[in-house]
């Protein structure tokens, strides 16, 4: 196994995440095998309690692991599946070492930073850089490692000693050229001289070298394009070669004679379309953490990807809920106006998932403007159970009609708490008998389709019978309010396997036929039965429609998190097409009379 470490200098937020993504992009353009890893200090254990204002967004992968968003990145950039182990944390590390500690695995010795965390450090890269993440058999030819943090952090301090280590041995026993460090930099720019800085840059690789590692590459981040006397100058003093990027990783790794040139052809004419796109489409971003756009990371690139499916570029118009709520027009008149303006000028809505009751009532009013003015709506999570609430409060006359996660006492909870919600347990502390309470949800199977389109399924999935979405939840829509919401005009299209539970709803038969013919292919369920009534068996209520608007749409689960470059997600490539008067024009081409 070849490894290829980035990591990061100066300040945070260079983009050591993406760096490490497009040098995945690249050495699989050269034909190599790639999977990831991202190293995060932080004592959690995982990413799925942190503020989405701390942290950005939870990335949800396969197996329910709940991860930093880098993760996103890599799968999306790579196109690969990684696991809750691609994600390494101080919490992961020391937790499974405590624990063989309890068990007595280490025999009574003292344990210690180094070498029993660092080993365990060392263990987990080496263990998870094999798992393949691409769907072949066998290991990855190449393991591309981020650390997150800066160097210098205190708490990155065990891990930059496991990768110093962890160099040393793939290097004694493999050879030298098993190892890259890039290291991603600052170059500032003085705005009274205009000149470029690489001092900063200087005094970090200065660091990193005293702590045992000498990078091979510098990636550097600047205001401007950096100058040749520039490049020159780092060169010089930080040791690195001033040339071709892949050319030097390949040549690093020893692996020139086995990499083809690199095919980046797919991307190139990805990124010429997106440049040469002249109209847009006006999206309006109904949210809780609209403060930060990391907080819908996924989102907006499902977005992205839908948008350039359909020629065009996204324009995503970021709206508070709470401006929207008639409280917001006593204490701020004008961020209340903005809002509403905002939200009219629009030209389809979407509502993205979230916890707690903050801004709930501006989404709710959001939901119900988009209903009532046929106005192209997506719900996804949240935003789905927000439109189960604004309709039995609007259609049904239910005024009090609300989630048991918003209000405890009320008398029509149309989304109440999942029975299994407190099935997973995960003890914090052994030996105090202290138990911290997680939600562990993992992609439920959804076997698609009426049996009328049968042949439609096929000829998208080529026979596939087994399909799968990710969540992230624990309310659902209470089975028992159903029969009235269906009776009133809200139609849910999926029930799971005892048909009690609601699944999924859309629009009307022409856009079921729509997600199904474009749905991204997912992994594990297996179709139980084919049945004329509903469109999908899932375990959890999934997705809701109202068959009379042109296209009103709600998802328990997070389609987002597959959504791919050069295959969108059907939901959000339906909400596009919706919001520009496409839909009927590319069912009819696409569909074939089905």
């Amino acid at each position: 196994m070849k490894y290829v470490l980035v990591t990061g200098g100066v300040v945070s937020g260079l983009g050591k995440g993406v760096t490490a993504s497009s040098v995945g992009v690249v050495l699989k353009a050269c034909g190599l095998r790639v999977t990831s890893i991202k190293i995060d200090p932080y004592l959690n254990t995982d990413a799925g309690t942190m503020s989405p204002f701390e942290h950005g967004e939870v990335f949800v992968l396969d197996d329910g692991g709940e991860v930093d968003l880098d993760l996103g990145n890599y799968e999306r950039f790579l196109d690969v599946r990684l696991t809750k182990n691609n994600n390494i944390t101080t919490g992961k590390i020391y937790q499974s070492v405590l624990e063989k500690e309890r068990k007595g695995d280490y025999l009574g010795k003292t344990v210690q930073v180094v070498p029993h965390i660092t080993d365990a450090i060392k263990n987990w890269i080496e263990s998870v850089a094999v798992i393949p993440v691409d769907g072949k058999e066998g290991p990855a030819d190449v393991c591309v490692i981020e650390l997150g943090g800066t160097v210098g952090d205190i708490e990155s301090m065990p891990f930059i000693e496991a990768l110093r280590q962890l160099s040393f041995s793939v290097g004694k026993h493999h050879g030298p050229d098993n190892f890259c460090l890039i290291h991603v930099s600052l170059i500032p720019v003085l705005g009274v001289v205009g000149e470029q800085k690489t001092k900063p840059t200087q005094h970090s690789v200065r660091e990193l070298r005293a702590l045992g590692l000498t990078p091979h590459l510098l990636a550097c981040r600047s205001a401007q394009p950096l100058l040749e006397n520039t490049k020159e100058k780092l060169s010089q003093f930080c040791h690195v070669p001033n040339q071709n990027a892949h050319h030097s990783i390949l040549k690093q790794l020893n692996l020139l004679s086995i990499a083809a040139p690199p095919n980046l052809q797919a991307w190139t004419k990805r990124a010429e379309t997106y440049d040469n796109l002249k109209n847009s489409v006006r999206i309006a971003m109904v949210g809780k953490y609209v403060g930060l756009a990391d907080s819908y990371l996924s989102v907006v690139k499902a977005l992205l990807h839908a948008c350039i499916a359909c020629s065009l570029k996204p324009s995503i118009d970021w709206i508070a809920a709470s401006d929207l709520e008639d409280e917001s027009a006593k204490l701020t008149p004008k961020d209340h106006a903005a809002a509403w303006e905002t939200l009219r000028n629009a030209e389809c809505v979407l509502v993205p998932g979230g916890f707690g009751d903050r801004g709930v009532g501006g989404m709710i009013l959001a939901a119900k403007y988009a209903r009532e003015n046929n106005i192209p709506y997506l719900g996804i999570c949240l935003g789905m159970q927000i439109s189960v609430i604004e309709f039995a409060r609007s259609v049904l006359g239910l005024k009090r009609a609300n989630s048991n996660e918003f209000d405890s006492e009320t008398p029509n909870p149309v989304v109440i708490f999942m029975p299994e919600g407190d099935y997973f347990y995960i003890p914090v502390d052994q030996s105090g008998g202290s138990y911290g309470h997680k939600v562990i949800i993992p992609p439920f199977g959804a076997a698609f389709c009426p049996a009328t389109c049968r042949q439609l399924v096929d000829l998208r999935y080529r026979n596939a019978e087994y399909v799968d979405e990710r969540h992230r939840h624990r309310y659902e829509v209470n089975p028992e309010a159903i029969g009235v919401l269906e009776e009133a005009g809200l139609k849910f299209v999926g029930k799971d396997e005892t048909g009690k539970r609601m699944e999924v709803g859309f629009l009307s038969i022409r856009i079921k036929l729509c997600i199904l013919e474009l749905y991204s292919l997912s992994v594990v369920c297996h179709v139980t039965k084919l049945d004329l009534k509903f469109f999908c068996f899932l375990r959890y209520p999934q997705i809701l429609e109202l068959p009379s608007h042109p296209f009103y749409v709600g998802v328990q689960f997070h389609p987002e998190f597959k959504s791919r470059p050069g295959r969108p997600s059907a939901l959000f490539l339906g909400l596009i097409l919706a919001a520009t008067k496409q839909l009927e024009a590319y069912l009819n081409t696409h569909q074939n009379g089905c």
